[in-house]
């Protein structure tokens, strides 16, 4: 994938597609590091009111003017996520969140609480992977360790879990969550 165009979804998303555009009726979705936005401008086509954050300037021009020519709505903020004031956005507001291949683990509590009671966060990132250089980040900073990912998010009911190699390899290795905050 290029900067010049966001790509498709993650299959993961694709396989959450009912519950995402079932959730996005409830509210506005918010897509976490965002990068180019393909999962924001997925999730709009589902018709979801989209918030989609990042920190790179270049990445949301991307997704402005694929938004635009696609005649998708999807507000774009700039911010940096790794940060420590967190989300800038209201707590509990969020029917929906979604964060797909990013990992700043003092963040979890934002983003548990960002979610409204009844609200859906789909969070899919990198393992860490005893291959020979497997694809993904080089520095275990931004992988998560076998189970990690439910131990960032305690206080959410899960729906779906799961960690391994997604794919054909050389696919890398993934957790994947869908959890819902008790309303």
């Amino acid at each position: 994938m290029s900067l010049a165009s966001p790509g498709e979804p993650s299959p993961f998303f694709a396989e959450e597609a009912d519950r995402v555009r079932s959730a996005a009726r409830t509210g506005p979705v918010l897509d976490l590091a965002c990068g180019t936005g393909r999962h924001a401008l997925a999730a709009a086509a589902l018709g979801g009111r989209v918030v989609a954050m990042d920190r790179d300037r270049t990445a949301l021009g991307v997704l402005g003017a694929a938004s635009h020519a696609r005649h998708l709505a999807v507000h774009r903020v700039r911010a940096d996520l790794e940060r420590p004031h967190g989300i800038p956005a209201r707590t509990g507001v969020f029917a929906l969140i979604l964060v797909f291949r990013f990992l700043f683990r003092p963040l979890a509590p934002a983003i548990a609480a960002a979610l409204r009671p009844g609200g859906l966060l789909l969070y899919e990132t990198f393992l860490v992977d005893p291959r020979p250089a497997p694809p993904g980040p080089r520095s275990p900073a931004f992988r998560l360790a076998p189970g990690e990912l439910l131990q960032l998010f305690p206080g959410l009911h899960v729906l779906r879990y799961a960690e391994g190699v997604v794919g054909t390899p050389p696919a890398p290795a993934l957790a994947r969550l869908v959890a819902r905050r008790p309303g």
